[in-house]
């Protein structure tokens, strides 16, 4: 009997960044992890559904309404071994933090085991975003609750200034969430 493959949820917010992302998605897949994914209606506007849905085999949880979906963030909550918010902006890590469950990616926050199973955060966004009190504040308030923030990147911005906010790069990403998966799966 073969071991099952590793399980990664991958929820996306509005960023222009979700391009990064996308590549990380299809090494991720390519490297054997079983990857379902979630996105913000912002993340939507940035890549569509139609994307994720081809990189992954799955469809996209993204809306708490849909029918026949009501349970999706309990189930994609138990079904997963770790979960990664690539790119993960100011708004949605504000809304983490302050516990906010009105849509899919807060609603599968609140229902994650956070003391037994990984959740990660890979901020993306402007460098003065990242360095405002408030998203300071939720990002110590996230780490304190257990949640793994990944390092932003320094450089060029999508904005056209330079700092601090770039997304992770997908190939440090890719070789993080294979080494958190890949002895933890027999």
């Amino acid at each position: 009997m073969s071991a099952r493959p590793p399980r990664l949820l991958f929820l996306l917010s509005g960023s222009i960044a979700c391009y990064k992302a996308c590549h990380a998605l299809s090494r991720l897949t390519q490297a054997g992890i079983e990857v379902r994914t979630v996105a913000t209606p912002a993340a939507l506007r940035f890549v569509g559904a139609a994307t994720l849905e081809g990189l992954t085999g799955t469809p996209v949880f993204s809306d708490v309404w849909t029918e026949g979906r009501a349970m999706d963030h309990i189930n994609l909550a138990r079904w997963a071994d770790l979960a990664i918010v690539c790119p993960a902006t100011a708004n949605t890590l504000n809304r983490l933090a302050a516990g906010l469950a009105d849509d899919p990616v807060g609603a599968l926050f609140l229902a994650w085991e956070i003391q037994q199973k990984p959740w990660w955060v890979a901020p993306a966004m402007n460098h003065t975003m990242l360095a405002h009190p408030a998203t300071q504040a939720s990002l110590d308030r996230l780490r304190t609750i257990g949640v793994r923030v990944l390092a932003a990147g320094s450089g060029a911005l999508a904005c056209g200034e330079q700092g601090e906010g770039r997304l992770v790069e997908p190939e440090s990403l890719v070789l993080q969430v294979l080494a958190e998966l890949g002895p933890k799966i027999a």
